[in-house]
């Protein structure tokens, strides 16, 4: 099933011990999962049925996903055989969020999985998890401290599994997921102290959209005052310059200029 994946603990009174996927499933029988469609939260309601685990996953939709993001979410879930439940959250509607401070995924965090837990508990799961991997740095994930403070699980990092074996063991599971770019939160291409608006946040959606018709991947259609600033990987360099006139001529129609940032996306 490709959950074997062994990481040794240090623990009190116990020494080492080894936590595997299985491991964490057969002690949380029953849990709720905070389900992006993402290539970790996928791997992980993949492990949890294959370990036959009781999962229900949850979705959290609101104006900072974009629509295939819900999409893939509801396509992966149907290809394992579990169930979404999909709960909206008005974020804009927080003060706290829209001002869009430097700490606004924590705000956002603490929001959404306010409502996640919530609704878990209502419908009788007490343990919730999360797709937080080992490569996932704390220090730079403000978000983090809200799923600490809701006691939130994240089995992938407590088994030392980091996004690359997640993504292989993705492709040795036939997931369509193994290969899908990270994918921040449109509110991500605002800088921080702009105001978030369901205008921006719409505009940045329609412009990736287009990239992605264009076959563009992995990129960034960042806000920078009333210009885009878009941000690729460097094989994708020689396509924009193929479509440079088509993606001006678009992207114009949100924005006062085009720009192109000649730092490549690692």
């Amino acid at each position: 099933m490709g959950i074997r994946m062994p990481l040794f603990l240090n623990t009190p009174g116990k020494g080492m011990i080894c936590m595997t996927l299985s491991d964490f499933f057969a002690r949380h029988p029953r849990i709720a999962l905070a389900f992006s469609g993402g290539v970790d939260s996928s791997y992980l309601l993949y492990a949890a049925i294959a370990a036959k685990a009781q999962v229900q996953a949850y979705y959290l939709h609101s104006a900072f996903q974009p629509r295939f993001e819900l999409e893939d979410a509801l396509a992966l879930a149907s290809q394992v055989g579990a169930s979404v439940t999909v709960l909206e959250a008005d974020v804009l509607s927080d003060p706290a969020i829209a001002a869009n401070p430097a700490d606004r995924c924590y705000h956002c965090k603490k929001k959404m999985f306010s409502a996640l837990v919530e609704r878990a508990r209502a419908d009788g799961y007490s343990a919730v998890a999360d797709g937080t991997n080992a490569s996932d740095d704390a220090s730079g994930r403000p978000g983090m401290k809200a799923l600490e403070e809701f006691g939130v699980l994240s089995p992938l990092r407590l088994c030392g599994l980091t996004k690359d074996d997640i993504r292989r063991l993705s492709r040795e599971a036939g997931l369509f997921t193994w290969d899908k770019p990270s994918y921040s939160c449109l509110a991500t291409r605002i800088p921080a102290g702009t105001p978030l608006t369901a205008q921006l946040l719409e505009r940045t959606e329609r412009a990736e959209d287009f990239l992605f018709s264009l076959g563009f991947s992995d990129f960034r259609v960042r806000t920078l005052g009333t210009a885009a600033k878009i941000e690729l990987t460097e094989p994708q360099f020689v396509l924009m310059m193929e479509r440079r006139a088509q993606v001006e001529s678009e992207l114009k129609k949100y924005y006062s200029s085009v720009l192109l940032s000649l730092e490549a996306r690692s």
